[in-house]
């Protein structure tokens, strides 16, 4: 089941393309944006990350930070993160158990196929780690822009 508005943020510690952990605890005073794709360096996910990647300014100037999650190893989110240049820290849930704790990791069909997977799935999450909002069934075109929207206060 995923976190709803104003429950606290599940905390996790995962690792960064950049090398570093990110602690989610350890962000508190800030605003923070989870996005939850599906696998680096595919269509949608690179439309969506590339999106983030130019509104990250304006994002900034709303005082918060953008993290996307995968279940792809450390390896792939920082070639991805590299090769679209983008600005903010990919975090690899290899094991998937952070997708779990936000409910996202789910079993989905394509083309008969069944399978678990991320379902697209962004939290916004607040100075207090409470969530604040959460952005469901996402379509990759213009939810930068929509998240960047719900910033307001």
């Amino acid at each position: 089941m995923s976190p709803e508005q104003n429950d606290p943020a599940p905390d996790f510690a995962l690792p960064a393309d950049d090398g570093s952990v990110v602690k989610l605890s350890h962000l508190r005073g800030q605003r923070v944006i989870l996005f939850f794709y599906p696998r680096a360096d595919t269509p949608g996910c690179t439309i969506e990350a590339c999106e983030f990647r130019d509104m990250t300014p304006q994002i900034q100037e709303k005082g918060a930070l953008v993290f996307g999650l995968s279940p792809d190893p450390v390896e792939d989110v920082r070639k991805f993160r590299e090769k679209f240049n983008l600005p903010y820290r990919l975090l690899a849930d290899a094991d998937h158990s952070v997708a779990e704790s936000y409910g996202v990791w789910k079993e989905k069909t394509n083309f008969g196929k069944t399978y678990w997977g991320v379902a697209r799935t962004t939290f916004l999450v607040d100075e207090q780690g409470k969530i604040e909002r959460v952005y469901e069934k996402v379509n990759p075109e213009g939810h930068a822009a929509s998240v960047l929207g719900g910033l307001e206060r």
